[in-house]
């Protein structure tokens, strides 16, 4: 072979990605636990902490339902949400286990759905809060997106969850059609 004939790029071994993936995840998840926990012991019961008036703020929440409180109030919510939550983990491990080892923006998009998955569904199992006399989840960070209009409270879980979807949205709107191709192709040489 010569300089100038292009050289076969070798993928990435998929141990290598899988331990990317996990190591990623499981930073995730401590880092959500640890500020929930700090949360729980430094803001329930307590006022907020203005930490920059009209834009930030730490203020204790405690949610019972999901995204905006969606389906707060339903009895069966709590199983609904761990039963979604596992599927959701268990596709994105199906995922990681099945992707082009090539696309590392995948693995982190990955990385960071499962981390925020399980930080949230560890706080819908476990997290009883005696006031609510229900299992939910703690919030505690609060913005403003204008004067005297806030987003709902959310938690480090939450951040990784919507960072990792729009992620995945973007490794899809530029790798998808490749991936849906070669699996497709793949599918016809298995059939012949």
């Amino acid at each position: 072979m010569t300089e100038t004939e292009p050289q076969a790029t070798e993928e990435p071994g998929r141990g290598g990605r899988l331990a990317l993936t996990g190591g990623l995840a499981a930073a995730v998840l401590a880092l959500d636990l640890w500020s929930k926990e700090w949360a729980w012991e430094n803001l329930r019961h307590q006022p907020k902490r203005i930490i920059s008036e009209g834009f930030f703020q730490l203020e204790y929440a405690f949610n019972t339902g999901s995204a905006f409180g969606f389906l707060r109030s339903a009895a069966w919510s709590r199983a609904f949400f761990i039963v979604i939550t596992l599927a959701a983990v268990a596709y994105m491990v199906r995922l990681a286990l099945t992707l082009p080892t090539r696309f590392l923006s995948a693995y982190f998009a990955v990385a960071m759905i499962v981390g925020g998955a399980l930080g949230n569904l560890y706080d819908r199992v476990l997290r009883f809060d005696p006031n609510y006399k229900r299992h939910g989840v703690v919030d505690f960070l609060v913005f403003y997106y204008w004067p005297d209009k806030r987003w709902p409270a959310f938690n480090v879980a939450d951040v990784a969850l919507v960072a990792g979807v729009i992620l995945f949205m973007l490794f899809l709107r530029k790798h998808g059609a490749a991936i849906d191709r070669a699996v497709t192709a793949k599918a016809r040489s298995g059939d012949a």
